[in-house]
């Protein structure tokens, strides 16, 4: 409502260009041992519209800002499951083509709708009465400072995050903040250890404005301290309306039957066996107001059904699994709510330039170290950090040419195959 015309008549285009784009994803993209995520329907589509619907006048006065938001969304929905660089080059030829074939005519052409950055924050712009606005980032620069002011609001109320705020690590915030700054919006990240994804989770939550709750897994934890985190994670959401992050780790997965619990959560917001006929009682009533304001009689029956629905659009579970092994796809495969029911962002490898930038924040505390000396440092930690990838890499391609050179029973794994993939 209220859109200038030239942004109404692309909608169309919009629609079109989106559906072709998933058709080529599905089609080019499918699922095997290692990429078994890649599996493409209707909730992706659903997750790209749901991106689009939150344009704003305000803010979308011509086209190109459209077409740039359908890119982005496209980006965020398809290029973040990727799991290596080759796919995700192979993905980025289609996005161009379809892109070039719906908006090549738009003023300023295709290095309009091309230009970098190009990402979307709901955090740096809002409207007169402060309501956020889902606005294109300006530049990395203005991202940056952005991002450094929220850390340091974090860290003055919580355990210090001695966070480097580098272009990857910026990127990955947004993502993550796009994701559970959405009703029912619940995230898979999916990445090694060390590769920064629950810190990176929190600041995104305090962002938001949201609680992090995460369990604190002992010798003694077992499923019913699980249900009784559930239960009062459900308490915070659905009766108190309060927005909170439920951080899970693959680590703290000490009992298998923990997924199941997850599996609902993620799929239905009903969990089997959780609630006593005492604890839906109160759920009810905590509730029951709001169901008649809404305009709803205060049947049993919907009051149940308004709660959950609560409770699935102020509870957001943030899950960080490894790649590494067969354990994430057999958890997938057993438990397919952990894929289907949340948005993925693999985090890769970070870049030279990063782990570049890593080091020379942390040595420069060093004291009576000269600038040069403390480059050629900075430059070998990074160097150091690159090595057992490039041997991995290295080993998997031998064991690959052996077993089919030879015949040897040698298989690789899933994270050397995805190493060797990746082009590295």
């Amino acid at each position: 409502g209220g859109f200038d015309a030239e942004v109404v008549r692309l909608s169309g285009k919009l629609v079109d260009a989106a559906i072709e784009l998933h058709r080529l994803v599905m089609n080019n993209f499918l699922p095997s041992a290692v990429k078994f995520h890649y599996q493409f329907n209707l909730r992706e589509m659903s997750n790209i519209i749901g991106g689009m619907c939150r344009m704003t006048k305000d803010v979308y006065r011509n086209p190109v800002q459209a077409a740039r938001l359908w890119v982005h969304e496209c980006e965020r929905v398809f290029r973040d499951r990727m799991v290596n660089d080759t796919d995700m080059g192979k993905f980025d030829e289609f996005r161009s083509q379809v892109t070039k074939k719906y908006f090549e005519d738009l003023p300023g052409g295709l290095g309009a709708v091309e230009e970098r950055p190009l990402l979307f924050t709901s955090f740096m712009q809002s409207s007169p009465d402060d309501t956020p606005l889902y606005a294109p980032v300006p530049t990395y620069e203005s991202l940056k400072k952005a991002l450094e002011d929220k850390l340091n609001e974090y860290n003055e109320t919580n355990a210090v995050m001695d966070l480097v705020l580098f272009q990857q690590a910026m990127e990955h915030v947004t993502r993550i903040s796009r994701i559970i700054d959405q009703p029912r919006g619940n995230a898979m990240l999916v990445g090694v250890g060390g590769s920064g994804k629950q810190s990176l989770a929190r600041l995104a939550a305090h962002i938001c404005g949201y609680d992090v709750f995460q369990i604190a897994v002992s010798s003694t934890y077992g499923i019913a301290d699980f249900k009784e985190n559930l239960l009062s994670l459900y308490t915070k959401a659905g009766a108190k309306g309060q927005p909170v992050v439920f951080l899970m780790t693959d680590n703290q997965i000490v009992k298998e039957h923990f997924l199941v619990y997850i599996n609902d959560l993620l799929s239905t917001g009903i969990v089997a066996d959780l609630f006593a006929p005492e604890d839906k009682d109160n759920f009810c009533n905590a509730v029951r107001n709001e169901v008649k304001a809404a305009g709803l009689l205060d049947t049993t029956d919907n009051c149940w059904d308004f709660f959950i629905n609560k409770v699935r659009r102020y509870l957001h579970v943030v899950l960080c699994f490894s790649p590494v092994g067969d354990k994430f796809r057999i958890r997938a495969r057993q438990f397919p709510a952990l894929v289907n029911c949340t948005q993925l962002d693999w985090f890769h490898g970070w870049p030279a330039e990063a782990l570049l930038s890593v080091a020379t924040r942390f040595l420069a505390d060093i004291p009576d170290v000269a600038d040069d000396v403390r480059a050629s440092m900075a430059q070998y930690m990074a160097q150091a950090h690159q090595v057992p990838r490039l041997i991995a890499c290295c080993t998997g391609r031998m064991l690959t040419l052996l077993h089919i050179c030879l015949g040897v029973g040698i298989t690789v794994s899933c994270s050397e195959a995805t190493c060797c993939s990746s082009g590295e």
